[in-house]
């Protein structure tokens, strides 16, 4: 969606919405620099002073992020995904893993029960990628998909907020998955292919019970993983909610 000229009367809060449809719509996607500030002025048709405002108002809510001598910054799709990623910083590893874990045991459940044709391909594929990655040696581009796989899952379950959250989500717990990939643990632990693998036959055979179980076993593994690693947790309280969350 290409940016228009601004011609009404609240400047700033119209700024705001484009640049927030524009964030929302993936033109300016998480993690990329937007435009610079001439440009956003000369596009929008408006002041820099506007454009200024608009600008701190977004980064106030978390959206976007000021880097000195670097530009602005996307940090998050939207308001709320910007206050999860607030929240989930001042969590440790281990309480973010198992909100991930309840999200994913029911984006499994619900994907054997919805999941498409297209969704099964999707899945597949994504799972390919995956394994590809771990053979390639490269910790970012597996734990990149690693993600995308989680997200396919989401997405067949055809639940749109759980699938907006869970992206939040994920977004959020890359740390995470690198504790768990970097764990002193066997390497299937680390992996866990036969567990993602697991996942998608159930959702294939569109049995939701197997789902939801291959789900458990991969989220025990990366739990198990999590309370082996230093740091991931400051009391025993957290590694009793995580074993609870296998029942």
């Amino acid at each position: 969606m290409p940016l228009r000229s601004t011609a009404r009367t609240n400047l700033v809060d119209l700024v705001i919405e484009q640049m927030e449809s524009l964030i929302a719509g993936g033109e300016w996607q998480v993690g990329t620099k937007i435009p610079a500030e001439p440009v956003l002025v000369e596009q929008l048709d408006v002041g820099r002073n506007t454009v200024r405002e608009a600008v701190r108002a977004l980064v106030h809510t978390g959206m976007l992020e000021p880097r000195q001598g670097d530009g602005t910054y996307v940090r998050a799709s939207s308001g709320f995904g910007a206050a999860v990623q607030r929240r989930l910083r001042r969590a440790g590893d281990l309480e973010a893993f198992e909100v991930r874990a309840s999200l994913e045991r029911d984006a499994a459940r619900y994907a054997a029960q919805r999941r498409t044709d297209e969704d099964l391909t999707t899945l597949r594929t994504a799972l390919s990628v995956r394994d590809q990655a771990w053979k390639s040696g490269d910790l970012a581009a597996f734990i990149d998909a690693d993600m995308d796989f989680h997200r396919a899952v989401a997405a067949a379950a055809h639940n749109s907020v759980l699938a907006e959250l869970y992206d939040h989500l994920s977004d959020a717990l890359r740390s995470t998955l690198q504790s768990v990939v970097g764990a002193p643990v066997p390497e299937s632990v680390r992996n866990q292919y036969a567990s993602h693998e697991a996942i998608v036959d159930a959702i294939e055979a569109q049995d939701p019970e197997a789902a939801e179980r291959a789900a458990l076993a991969h989220l025990s593994e990366g739990m198990a993983a999590l309370r082996d690693t230093p740091d991931s947790t400051d009391s025993t309280t957290h590694t009793d909610r995580a074993k609870g969350a296998q029942e």
